[in-house]
C-alpha cells in the first residue's frame, strides 16, 4: 500500500513484475534524494527460493525496475539503502554478505576485509559521517567508517596508480578511558564493549600492486619460471649474481609513508602504513612526535604506564601526502589532500591561545625528549664503567692512577644520575630530597595531556627544568668527551680488552 496524503488515502501497489506472488516485502525504503524514487527488497525463501530480488520505483510506486543485477544467484535480499551524494551509489543486505553499487544496480560488488559471509539484515547511513550501519544475523552490529572514498573510487582511478583519498575533518579532544584503563579493564569478558573507531586525522590510501623488496621480486620470478615449466640454465635462467645478491641482502624494507604538514609546509608527523596491494586506513593521533628515546623494537604495551605523547597539534588546516620509501629513498606519489582539525568543544577553546598553548608543548616537549635521553646516555655510561673495571683486572701491570680515574668518573657519573632520578639514598631512608630533574619535567609536561593552557606551577617547572638540564648536559657532555676519552685512550695503550664504545688501536 501507498499513501500520499500522510496516510489520509490508501492505494494499493500492483504486483512487481518479476517477483513471485507472496514473497515477503522485507524492506522498502525511500530515496533521500528524490520524493518520487523507492527501492524495494523482496524475500521468497519460505518457497525455497533464495534468488535476490531488488527493485526501484521512479514514481511512487506505479512502476518498477529491476536493480538485482548480477548479485549471486543463492541469497536472498534483506535491505537496501542509497547515498544522499551520489544516487547510484547504493549497498544491498543479503543472506551472505554485504554489497555496493556504483552504477545503480548494473554491477554489485561484495564489501569484504574482515566483515564475515553472514546474512545482513538491516542497513543505515550516518550522513553526516558517511558511515554505513550494518546490522547482522547472530554477529552483532558493524560500521564501515566513512565509505564516502566509494563515491569517486573507479576502475581508472584503480589503474592509474596509488591514490589518497581526501580524508574527512579530525576532530580536537582528549580521549577519555571511561574504566581508566584501555578496554574492559578488569571486567572481564562478561563486560561487553566493542572498539571505537582510530582517534584522529584517518587517511585512505590504495595500492595498485604491493612494494617488494629485490629479494621478494626475483623470488616471484623464479617461481613463475618454475611454473612455466623452465628453470634450468640451458633454457637461458640466469642466476643471481654475486652483486645482486649483495644488493638484496643490504636493501632496506619497503614502505609507505604519510607525511601530514601544517598549513604553512612545516611537517608535523610521517607515519608508516601497509605496502600490501589494496586499500589501507592508517589513523594520525593529532600529536607531534613523541619525546622518547628511540627503540629498534616496540616495548611492551603498559596500560598503567604508557608512553609520553608529543605536544597535541592546533585547530587548523592541515595536508597530507602519500610518498613510497624505495631503499630508503622516498618518492611522493599522488595527491596532496587537506584536512582540517577541528575542536569538538569548540565554545570551550574559544577563549584560549592555542598557538601560545602549543609553543609551551613543544618546549616542554623538546625538553622531556632532552632529558629522557640525557638519562639513557648516563646509563649508558655506567655501563661502559663496569666493563672498563672488568677490563682493568686483565691489564698486566695495572696503574693505579688509571684505576683512581675510573673511580672518579663512576662517582661523579652517579652524581648526574640522581640529578637526573633522585638520591636513591635519601628515598630508600624515608629522607626528604629535592625534587629531580625528572619530576620537573613531568610537572612542565603534564600541560601535554589537555586541551588547556598551562597553569604559572607549569610554566615555573619548565623554567627551573631548563636551567638544571642544562647544567647537567654540559656536565654529562665534559664526563663522556674528555674524561671517559682519556681513559679509553689509556686502556688502548696499555693493551686492555676491547670493551663496549672504544675503537680498539
Amino acid at each position: 500500500q501507498v499513501t500520499e496524503d500522510g496516510g489520509g488515502s490508501w492505494r494499493k501497489i500492483d504486483r512487481v513484475a518479476g517477483v513471485p506472488e507472496r514473497s515477503y516485502v522485507s524492506r522498502l525504503e525511500a530515496s533521500p534524494v528524490d520524493a518520487n524514487t523507492v527501492f524495494a527488497a523482496f524475500d521468497n525463501h519460505k518457497a525455497g527460493d533464495f534468488k535476490p530480488y531488488l527493485y526501484r520505483s521512479a514514481d511512487r510506486g506505479k512502476t518498477w525496475t529491476s536493480i538485482t543485477g548480477d548479485l549471486p544467484q543463492r541469497g536472498s535480499t534483506y535491505a537496501v539503502v542509497q547515498d544522499a551524494a551520489d544516487p547510484k551509489l547504493l549497498f544491498a543486505g543479503t543472506e551472505y554478505g554485504l554489497y555496493f553499487t556504483q552504477n545503480g544496480g548494473g554491477n554489485w560488488i561484495q564489501l569484504k576485509g574482515n566483515f564475515p559471509t553472514i546474512a545482513v539484515r538491516d542497513l543505515w547511513i550516518q550522513r553526516r559521517r558517511n558511515d554505513l550501519v550494518v546490522g547482522t544475523f547472530g554477529r552483532g552490529i558493524y560500521i564501515l567508517d566513512d565509505y564516502s572514498l566509494l563515491r569517486t573510487m573507479s576502475s581508472s582511478v584503480a589503474s592509474s596508480g596509488p591514490a589518497l583519498f581526501p580524508p574527512r575533518d579530525a576532530d580536537l579532544y582528549v580521549e577519555r578511558q571511561e574504566l581508566g584503563l584501555p578496554g574492559k579493564s578488569f571486567q572481564g569478558d562478561s563486560y561487553f564493549t566493542a572498539a571505537n573507531p582510530p582517534f584522529g586525522a584517518v587517511f585512505t590510501y590504495y595500492l595498485d600492486h604491493e612494494l617488494k623488496s629485490l629479494k621478494n621480486q626475483r623470488w616471484e620470478l623464479e617461481a613463475k619460471t618454475e611454473k612455466d615449466g623452465g628453470n634450468e640454465p640451458s633454457k637461458g635462467v640466469q642466476l643471481p649474481t654475486l652483486e645482486q645478491l649483495r644488493a638484496e641482502a643490504r636493501e632496506l624494507d619497503p614502505a609507505i609513508v604519510l607525511i601530514v604538514s601544517d598549513e604553512d609546509g612545516n611537517v608535523v608527523r610521517r607515519i608508516t602504513g601497509p605496502v600490501k596491494g589494496g586499500f589501507h586506513r592508517v589513523a594520525w593521533d593529532l600529536r607531534y612526535p613523541p619525546p622518547s628515546p628511540i627503540e629498534l623494537k616496540d616495548p611492551e604495551p603498559d596500560p598503567f604506564s604508557p608512553p609520553p605523547g608529543g605536544p597535541l597539534a592546533a585547530p587548523g588546516s592541515y595536508k597530507v601526502q602519500l610518498a613510497r620509501r624505495i631503499d630508503g629513498v622516498e618518492t611522493k606519489i599522488g595527491q596532496t589532500q587537506t584536512f582540517a582539525v577541528v575542536p569538538l568543544y569548540l565554545s570551550l577553546m574559544q577563549g584560549t591561545d592555542r598557538a601560545a598553548i602549543l609553543d609551551f608543548q613543544k618546549k616542554a616537549s623538546q625538553l622531556q625528549r632532552t632529558v629522557m635521553g640525557a638519562d639513557k646516555v648516563t646509563s649508558s655510561a655506567l655501563e661502559r664503567v663496569q666493563y672498563i673495571r672488568r677490563a682493568l683486572d686483565q691489564v698486566a701491570g695495572r696503574d693505579p692512577g688509571l684505576a683512581a680515574k675510573v673511580n672518579a668518573l663512576d662517582a661523579a657519573l652517579h652524581d648526574v644520575d640522581d640529578e637526573i632520578n633522585g638520591d636513591p639514598v635519601l628515598r630508600s631512608h624515608s629522607e626528604p630530597a629535592p625534587p629531580s630533574l625528572i619530576e620537573r619535567v613531568t610537572i612542565a609536561v603534564n600541560g601535554l595531556i589537555t586541551t588547556s593552557p598551562p597553569t604559572e606551577t607549569h610554566r615555573q617547572a619548565l623554567a627551573l627544568a631548563q636551567e638544571q638540564s642544562a647544567r647537567v648536559v654540559s656536565r654529562l657532555q665534559q664526563l663522556l668527551d674528555v674524561d671517559l676519552a682519556e681513559i679509553e685512550k689509556q686502556l688502548n695503550a696499555a693493551g686492555a680488552p676491547w670493551t663496549p664504545g672504544r675503537i680498539p688501536q
